[in-house]
């Protein structure tokens, strides 16, 4: 079988989408050696980030010339039995579909985005959707979301979670602090969140309960600490931090690469993730992944993620998300329990399972039977 996937987000710093699409070339690679697997991206760095047996086509960065003139070019020229796309295909497609939809925060909670953005995602993944063999999302949640805004069959959506990259794994408290300290300048004990600077992702209410734990508790040493992609709503949180009365213990280190984002992981105090909306919620894993105490909110697909290994709160009330970070910071007992509950959950999660089920997936698609080591591996509990 001849497998296409659209892979222009690697190497442009996507971060869900890039390392979703990433860590799935990779299993692909690995358990499927009888089919010809073809990735088309728009950065060519991104070659060497893939296993050599992967063929790759160069695609523009410009979203309408790779979905309105490259893609179809190269469809017409590689015959494929399928082609993967995240969210949004190619305007013009011979081949069947496959689309993964993480999620449909741009229906749900427009407000989000851009006014462009969102009416974009709004036309284009319906029509990509509607096309679609087949639609693969994350989470029960999602499904669940992708049904009520679209009118297709309930047998067309399946649910393939996202799971943690090997490199994520506990490393030495001590040793992780002296490396960001080092790199990155802090100092203090700190509390951790990760994800782009957007709205959805409660960066302003999280510095908000930050600064009621430091008033209900002045001798705690800890700082805040955002991870993140800088986005075009990042000077609205800036600005609030610059208001702040803690601003002086508040710190933000930009987009890092996975090795110092292990880092962050293993020097953080705990980690924390208010956002409004997930389809999934990769860093709660990676963050148990790495072992340390999670919270996050009780909203959308978060709580299927954590399960009840993280502790959970309002992601809309400032009392409940500082009484979340109060507990664990002052209570080393129940860290510790919620660090062995989140290895323990982060285990069950893995990319050689998710790249199997998909695979099954395409087989299905092509109208073929998938090869048994693919089987297998799908169905590895």
């Amino acid at each position: 079988m001849r497998i296409s996937v659209d892979a222009h987000a690697i190497g442009c710093r996507q971060t869900g989408n890039e390392v979703y699409i990433r860590n799935l070339l990779k299993e692909f690679a690995r358990l499927d050696k009888g089919s010809e697997l073809i990735a088309y991206i728009s950065k060519e760095g991104a070659k060497a980030d893939l296993p050599r047996r992967i063929r790759t086509r160069r695609v523009s960065q410009n979203p309408y010339k790779r979905l309105g003139l490259d893609l179809p070019r190269h469809l017409g020229h590689d015959r494929p039995d399928l082609l993967h796309v995240q969210y949004t295909g190619p305007l013009f497609s011979a081949v069947p579909l496959v689309v993964t939809v993480h999620d449909v925060s741009f229906l749900e909670y427009p407000e989000y985005f851009t006014r462009f953005r969102s009416l974009q995602l709004r036309l284009t993944v319906r029509q990509t959707v509607q096309r679609a063999a087949r639609v693969l999302t994350p989470s029960e949640y999602s499904r669940r979301a992708i049904l009520k805004h679209y009118r297709i069959p309930e047998e067309k959506v399946v649910v393939v979670p996202n799971a943690v990259a090997g490199q994520f794994r506990p490393v030495e408290r001590e040793t992780a602090r002296a490396a960001i300290q080092r790199k990155f300048g802090i100092e203090r004990p700190f509390v951790l969140t990760v994800g782009d600077l957007q709205p959805r992702k409660n960066h302003v209410g999280l510095l908000h309960a930050f600064e009621d734990v430091l008033h209900a508790e002045p001798r705690l040493p800890h700082d805040l600490v955002f991870v993140g992609k800088e986005t075009w709503y990042s000077p609205e949180l800036h600005r609030a931090v610059n208001r702040s009365p803690v601003r002086d213990r508040v710190h933000f280190a930009g987009f890092v690469e996975d090795a110092d984002l292990v880092k962050f992981y293993g020097a953080c105090e705990m980690f924390m993730f208010p956002s409004f909306y997930e389809g999934f919620g990769l860093p709660i894993l990676e963050a148990m992944a790495c072992g340390r105490a999670v919270a996050c909110s009780h909203a959308t697909a978060m709580p299927e993620v954590a399960n009840a290994a993280g502790i959970l709160f309002d992601p809309g009330s400032k009392e409940e998300i500082a009484r979340a970070m109060l507990d664990i910071l002052l209570d080393a007992e129940l860290r510790a329990r919620l660090e062995r509950l989140g290895l323990h959950r982060a285990a069950g999660f893995s990319w050689e399972k998710s790249a199997a089920q998909t695979l099954e997936v395409y087989y299905d698609v092509a109208g073929r039977r998938p090869r048994r080591a693919v089987a297998l591996a799908a169905r590895v509990s």
